[in-house]
């Protein structure tokens, strides 16, 4: 029985020894993958989608704040500026957003025409936002689910679905927008306000009423880092 037992437990031993070589090399395999991954996507910025709202005939679409040119003027006394799309869909009835409110700091309207006057004509839809978003925004995209809607008199609710277009019957846009976009500023503002984060805005219209949006704020973009484990980027990416 000793003899049989000094035969067998060498045998042993090298098995084991084997097995914990195997998985010694397996787990420097995985963390080689996860390492590279991580340097690929560590430094870049979280997509941030704007909300979407409807009240009445008016949709809502893409609605954010742009992230600035400086990220001092989101400080408080700062400003913000607001870029979507505003579509009436009624087919004979035209309406106006008369006023946006928010406790963050007083609002100014500038329509398309200069003025504060945000006319919306039938099958219309208005972009407000600086000249490189609105150009910016695809032109589709008026459509959308209708559920994760936060609270309002008119039932709002968000998606990342932006348009640039007018507004034909069933909110499904043609390819001819206001071309000069209107614009939406918050000044003087109460809070310092954050990338990622959400803030009530409440929008108020002549004829559809009233509808209260959380919009969030754009995130920056940032550079890609890379090391010897990233591999290239992919063809057509521009860096973040």
């Amino acid at each position: 029985m000793t003899a049989h037992t000094a035969v067998t437990a060498p045998s042993a031993r090298r098995r084991i020894a084997a097995v914990a070589a195997i998985a010694a090399a397996a787990g420097i395999a995985l963390s080689g993958c996860s390492a590279g991954q991580h340097s690929q996507t560590a430094s870049q910025a979280a997509a941030i989608n704007g909300t979407f709202a409807n009240v009445g005939d008016i949709a809502l679409r893409d609605v954010h704040i742009v992230y600035p040119s400086s990220p001092a003027e989101h400080d408080k006394g700062g400003k913000a500026v607001l870029a979507l799309s505003i579509i009436n869909g009624s087919q004979t009835i035209t309406d106006e957003l008369t006023s946006v409110t928010s406790d963050l700091g007083q609002v100014k309207l500038t329509g398309p025409n200069g003025d504060a006057r945000f006319e919306l004509k039938p099958n219309q839809t208005v972009v407000v936002g600086p000249v490189e978003v609105s150009a910016a925004v695809p032109p589709h995209a008026a459509d959308g689910d209708d559920h994760h809607a936060p609270t309002s008199s008119a039932a709002p609710t968000t998606t990342a679905a932006p348009t640039t277009t007018k507004a034909p019957a069933g909110d499904k846009p043609s390819a001819d927008p206001v071309t000069k976009p209107g614009s939406i500023e918050i000044s003087n503002l109460s809070k310092q306000i954050y990338p990622g984060l959400t803030y009530t805005v409440t929008f108020n219209f002549k004829t559809a009423g009233t509808v209260q949006v959380s919009i969030p704020v754009d995130a920056a973009d940032t550079d890609r880092v890379t090391n010897t484990k990233s591999g290239p980027a992919p063809e057509g990416a521009s860096g973040h």
